[in-house]
């Protein structure tokens, strides 16, 4: 039985991971901000823990709250999508909203959750987008956004040299019939987390610190 943390796990992709890996037999921990993402959770059999990962003093209890555990799968799930271009400036409150979500909270958490997924010699899955690409862009549009998950993914791979006997990716989920998502997604998010939790369970040492599909495809000219 494998012990698993989701961090942003009271809905869509987050929850589907605490419940795909429920019903697999694994012990899994999982966070949430508010009351019903914290009872949706604990009728899955989790561990549900209260967390915001805005609010620092919250993410600064986090390794006191996992004291002891050696997590075999850890993921970053919580995110805050913007859908503004450049043909306006954001507000400061607009992106701190979304880089505070997307890339502080990562960043808070990994100090905290690495050395216990090293403990395990386990996965470390941290959700970014094929809109944090930057070869061959497009558009400017959810440019917060962009931007944000595009500084995860160095924030993933810098990090991944200080924490080597932990495998941590990067990992774009697709696009996912979820609230962010919306309706016209073509994935459904089963699906979706079927596919990250069999790509994360056959990650090797080649991939470390990588962005990647979820189906475990490499994703070329970062």
């Amino acid at each position: 039985m494998a012990t698993v943390l989701v961090i942003g796990a009271s809905r869509g992709i987050g929850l589907e991971f605490a419940r795909q890996y429920a019903e697999a037999g694994d012990r899994v921990i999982a966070t949430a901000r508010s009351d019903e993402g914290l009872a949706r959770l604990s009728a899955l059999g989790a561990r549900a823990l209260r967390l915001d990962v805005t609010d620092p003093a919250r993410m600064s209890s986090l390794g006191w709250e996992l004291d002891g555990e050696k997590l075999d799968v850890a993921l970053y799930v919580a995110g805050v999508y913007s859908t503004g271009s450049a043909t306006e400036p954001p507000s400061r409150q607009a992106f701190d909203r979304v880089l505070h979500a997307n890339v502080l909270g990562a960043m808070q958490a990994i100090p905290q959750v690495a050395p216990m997924v090293e403990a395990a010699e386990g996965r470390f899955g941290f959700l970014t987008s094929g809109m944090a690409r930057i070869a061959g862009v497009s558009s400017s549009f959810g440019w917060t956004y962009r931007v944000s998950k595009a500084a995860l993914n160095m924030a993933v791979a810098a990090a991944q040299n200080d924490y080597p006997r932990a495998l941590m990716v990067a990992i774009d989920p697709g696009w996912v019939q979820t609230d962010m998502g919306g309706p016209s997604a073509p994935l459904p998010a089963a699906d979706s987390v079927r596919a990250m939790r069999a790509t994360l369970a056959a990650l090797t040492p080649s991939q470390r610190g990588r962005f990647i599909h979820y189906d475990g495809r490499p994703y070329e000219g970062w």
